[in-house]
């Protein structure tokens, strides 16, 4: 019974020690994860995602790296721009672990190494610039940390991807001083806006102006022309009615008793005017033969008969 009982306890050792074993010998690496292996203290091999073997109390997992694009926020630093203007400035960095070897043995912390580098890097850029560049040249800024950053970490392992600047904050009082530039500018703008809308209401009343004036010559030439033709069309029916009455008299005169009527009417018309003159003139001009009044007639008719002849 106790030989029956040590080897019943020898046989549940060696299953746990199995167990034990078998369970130390798997492992399981998650997805975008790089885990370093070590024998016997010696760098040995990278285990890939998925199910993976190794010697138990031999091999041992150092490392475990995330291969997952990783954000890092930079503490914020006082930077002196070339204007010598301090300047309050904090960033965050984009990087990857590209090689988990280099990145475990290249050096003891890459997170502090690449930190303390953009650091350095980001002080050296700005003090290159003037405080105005700092806030316009941001792109130029942010490829140049990343440059710098990039080309020392290839001996980590680490890929720099991009930098971005958060937060540039100068000083309170050069802060005011933006401010009163800003709203210096705004003020010219708007003076600038307003004399160019005084100007261009100047220039439009200015053609307003001309094209009136334009306009009411236009008109006042063609009311002159409107005028002229009413006088020429007035002429022109006024000679055509003393022509029709000049042809009705003639053909009245051919007539019996036609002649009679026309001595008639033209001593009618002597007397008339005669009467007429008398009440607009003081001094009264009278013919030296107005007692000869049918000679006077004879000699109207005499030019009547001419023209019906005619």
């Amino acid at each position: 019974m106790p030989l029956i009982s040590g080897t019943f306890i020898v046989a549940v050792v060696l299953v746990i020690a199995a167990i034990i074993f078998a369970i130390k010998s798997i492992k399981v690496v998650p997805q975008q994860t790089a885990w370093i292996v070590e024998r016997l203290g010696k760098f040995n091999t990278v285990l890939n995602p998925g199910l993976n073997f190794i010697i138990p109390f031999i091999d041992r997992v150092a490392y475990k790296h995330s291969l997952k694009e990783i954000p890092l926020d930079t503490p914020s630093q006082v930077c002196i721009t070339r204007d010598n203007t301090q300047l309050s400035v904090d960033g965050v960095l984009f990087f990857q672990v590209t090689d988990p070897k280099r990145a475990s043995y290249g050096t003891s912390n890459y997170i502090i190494a690449i930190t303390q580098l953009a650091q350095t890097t980001l002080r050296s850029v700005i003090g290159k610039m003037e405080l105005d560049k700092t806030f316009e040249e941001r792109d130029a800024i942010n490829n140049s940390v990343v440059a710098s950053i990039d080309e020392a970490a290839l001996n980590w392992g680490v890929k720099v991807l991009r930098y971005e600047i958060k937060d540039l904050t100068p000083p309170a009082v050069i802060l005011q001083a933006m401010q009163q530039q800003i709203t210096a500018e705004r003020e010219k703008r708007a003076v600038i806006a307003e004399s160019e809308g005084k100007k261009q209401q100047q220039i439009n009343i200015a053609i307003g102006e001309k094209e009136a004036a334009i306009a009411r010559s236009e008109g006042e030439k063609q009311a002159e022309i409107n005028k002229a033709q009413g006088q020429a069309a007035a002429t022109v029916a006024i000679a055509e009615a003393m022509s029709e009455a000049i042809a009705k008299i003639a053909q009245a005169s051919e007539q019996e008793g036609g002649l009679t009527a026309v001595n008639l009417q033209i001593a009618e018309k002597y007397v008339e005017a005669f009467g007429a003159l008398a009440k607009t003139n003081n001094t009264l001009i009278v013919p030296s033969n107005l007692g000869d009044l049918s000679s006077m007639i004879a000699s109207t008719m005499q030019i009547v008969k001419s023209q019906t002849a005619k």
